[in-house]
């Protein structure tokens, strides 16, 4: 157990300590305020602290959770038990998602409240739910993913067609919502426990992929929402 605490606090520091010695640097090149840098690094040690608590509880807790989930879900053989919490599970992780949130609240920022940030926020948790259960429901039907992939990117474009423009730049940041600390881990770990449970299944082929796919929840979500709003 000390070991891998150890291994997880030496990934966070290599993470971390790249951007504040590049920090560092600019602040002598560039001479920026003293007090600016001092709540940076008081930010950072704040920062590294808290990532380094968070990656230990996803190893600890959200990890196996997630693979316990699918694998008891994937038992139960109720496709439709087992989309609908799937879908919920979707939405709660990605509302407390923290890219979620910082998304939401430079938009409503941006837009001078035209656009608040409970209305993206739904958009975009609505969108990954629905493909995060999509992407869960293909390992039942056994639906090659480069079908659903290309489906996809050819919803995608036939929305963009009818998105305004500044939602359509909004739509493509959003899908970068999915690449957040909390769902990543969730999404492939239920992936994988349901693919460990399916019989004649491979967990390489089968438990990887559903992040891909459920990438294009929030673009959808979010341009369908430009479309409401024009």
């Amino acid at each position: 157990m000390l070991t891998e605490i150890r291994k997880i606090f030496l990934e966070v520091c290599q993470s971390v300590l790249p951007i504040i010695a590049v920090i560092i640097v600019l602040q002598l090149l560039l001479k920026l305020p003293g007090a600016m840098v001092g709540q940076f690094l008081g930010g950072a040690v704040m920062f590294t602290l808290g990532l380094f608590l968070f990656q230990i509880g996803i190893r600890i807790g959200l990890l196996p959770l997630g693979e316990a989930v699918g694998a008891a879900l994937a038992e139960r053989g109720s496709l439709p038990i087992l989309l609908g919490i799937a879908f919920i599970l979707g939405l709660t992780v990605t509302v407390a998602e923290p890219n979620t949130q910082v998304l939401a609240h430079y938009v409503e920022m941006a837009s001078n409240g035209l656009i608040g940030s409970k209305t993206l926020t739904t958009a975009v948790a609505l969108g990954v739910a629905l493909f995060v259960a999509l992407a869960l429901l293909r390992l039942f039907l056994n639906i090659p993913l480069a079908y659903l992939v290309a489906a996809g990117c050819a919803i995608t474009l036939f929305i963009l067609i009818f998105t305004p423009p500044q939602f359509a730049a909004i739509s493509y940041d959003a899908g970068g919502v999915i690449t957040g600390p909390l769902l990543v881990p969730f999404v492939l770990a239920l992936g994988i426990g349901i693919a460990s449970v399916l019989g004649g299944r491979s967990v390489l082929e089968d438990g990887f992929g559903l992040v891909g796919l459920a990438f294009f929840g929030p673009i959808i979500g979010v341009m369908l929402l430009g479309v409401f709003f024009s």
